[in-house]
């Protein structure tokens, strides 16, 4: 009968048990990307292990978490070892971890500059596959009132309700807004829909002594400020 205490000694544990080891005794913070989605699947192929199999995964997005996060279950369960359950197990994480930015980003109360509007609001649409249009209501110290999603799917003069927008300012006693939208496309360059929908609510917005500070495009990894390339 074999030694238990041979059987289940460190040396003899196989590679996918070695990062929830490491993990105990050594704390989360040391381990790699790889090691830490190795303990959310628990197991490899029997061709290779956990850890061999998650570094695949993560070499297929440029070994970047937040692309790995914009993957489908589907796309997911294209890579041999990872079935339904541990693609679901890797995209429940990386939601949680979204989320858990996106809380992160409720600190930002006072808005002091372009970067600050890009940490407030890249965790909720930096991401998406789909463009949002989203609107900040402040005071006169710059502090964030509210903030509104005031279209979903694309941004142009018929989607987005400037006579809403106004209201919103008004109720809230908001004396300046920012605008916000996502390109999924990655790209920074403002389109022309993207320069008229600024003009027109800045047009209205004078007419109510509500000023418009800024508008910003915003990708997964940058922004585009209207307000730094002096375009406002």
């Amino acid at each position: 009968m074999p030694d238990k205490s041979t059987s289940f000694s460190i040396k003899n544990w196989s590679d996918d048990d070695k990062p929830r080891e490491k993990l105990v005794q050594k704390g989360r913070s040391v381990l790699s990307d790889a090691e830490l989605i190795a303990i959310l699947i628990g197991s490899g192929s029997r061709s290779e292990s956990a850890v061999e199999l998650s570094k695949r995964i993560l070499a297929s997005v440029g070994n970047n978490l937040n692309e790995l996060g914009r993957l489908t279950i589907k796309q997911l369960m294209e890579f041999k070892g990872i079935g339904e359950a541990k693609a679901v197990t890797i995209a429940a994480a990386l939601e949680m971890g979204r989320r858990r930015r996106g809380e992160d980003s409720l600190k930002v109360d006072k808005i002091g500059s372009s970067q600050d509007v890009y940490h407030l609001l890249q965790p909720i649409m930096g991401e998406l596959e789909h463009e949002e249009f989203w609107i900040l209501f402040l005071n006169n110290s710059n502090k964030v009132l509210h903030k509104a999603q005031m279209s979903k799917g694309g941004i142009t003069g018929t989607l987005v309700d400037v006579r809403l927008v106004m209201k919103q300012a008004l109720e809230l006693g908001a004396v300046a807004i920012i605008l916000a939208h996502n390109h999924p496309s990655g790209t920074l360059r403002p389109s022309g829909a993207d320069k008229q929908i600024t003009q027109k609510i800045k047009l209205a917005s004078e007419t109510l002594d509500v000023k418009v500070l800024d508008h910003l495009i915003i990708t997964q990894k940058s922004y585009f400020s209207f307000a730094d390339e002096k375009l406002l």
